[in-house]
């Protein structure tokens, strides 16, 4: 175990609990809720990398910056503009449809460094389809992600993959299978506390395990059942204390992102209890 760092952990907010208003109020909730920084949807309602004009990127970074917050991050992970949250994916049958998650993440990549990020989330690969194999899957996964990585060295911005339920990458093991097959400076890990507890796994020592690969992440509770359903830090199960002392026993300085977007008929009171909880319970 190493000393904690003299640096502290910050934690964000996302705006994916804020579809009801536009990207600039978000972040003017997520300020005055009092976080140290904001992760930016690269979705509808906020910033479709696709759609969104340069002006309307610039708009976005000024309200961050008005707002003295930072970007934490950027969620390139749904695409409800041309699909669903896992749609379309990077192992879709369809070649035109993965061709449009390529396209989509080229240029969620250098909406963040238009935005100042230094890293976007990504899904892991998508569902898998029915009739094809988890190996046919994880090829097209891994090929899709290395046609954008030249796209994240000229921008410096990394690529960050979500493991998730139900998805192609759902548990340690399976990251650190995909990682073996594909290395590159700017591809790294979205570690999502409540996934992987979905999935059967102490979190604790699934960071423990993939600690070298993570550069950003998520923090929500969940239920005792493992349901994927994005609670409350506090209404679950998860001994979040535990998991983020163990974080910081490891020089973890990162950012953590806190994402509550099943709470978006009020989700500036859900930001503010979400601080609130951390730093009566989980703030080192």
């Amino acid at each position: 175990m190493n000393e904690r760092a003299t640096e502290v952990i910050h934690y964000a907010f996302s705006t994916n609990a804020f579809t009801k208003c536009s990207a600039e109020e978000a972040v003017a909730s997520i300020a005055e809720a009092g976080y140290d920084g904001v992760e930016i949807m690269l979705d509808v309602p906020h910033l479709f990398p696709l759609d969104a004009s340069p002006a309307e990127v610039a708009n976005v970074r000024r309200a961050v910056e008005r707002a003295g917050l930072s970007v934490s991050n950027c969620n390139a992970f749904p695409m409800s503009a041309v699909g669903d949250t896992w749609h379309p994916s990077w192992i879709e049958p369809d070649e035109a449809r993965r061709q449009q998650r390529i396209d989509h993440t080229a240029a969620a990549l250098r909406v963040a460094r238009d935005l100042g990020a230094k890293n976007i989330s990504t899904e892991p690969g998508g569902p898998i389809p029915r009739g094809m194999s988890r190996a046919e899957a994880l090829t097209l996964f891994v090929q899709g992600v290395a046609e954008v990585l030249s796209v994240a060295e000229e921008t410096g911005v990394s690529l960050l993959v979500e493991p998730e339920p139900e998805l192609l990458i759902e548990r340690s093991a399976e990251y650190l299978a995909f990682a073996a097959r594909l290395s590159h400076p700017n591809l790294a890990l979205n570690f999502d506390i409540g996934h992987f507890y979905c999935v059967g796994e102490d979190p604790a020592e699934a960071f423990l395990e993939l600690q070298p690969h993570v550069r950003h992440v998520h923090l929500e509770d969940i239920a005792e059942s493992r349901e994927h359903r994005h609670l409350l830090p506090g209404h679950g199960a998860i001994d979040l204390p535990h998991v983020v002392n163990t974080m910081a026993d490891e020089g973890y300085t990162g950012w953590i992102t806190v994402e509550l977007y099943p709470y978006q008929d009020d989700p500036y009171q859900t930001a503010c209890a979400a601080l609130e909880y951390i730093r009566t319970s989980v703030q080192l």
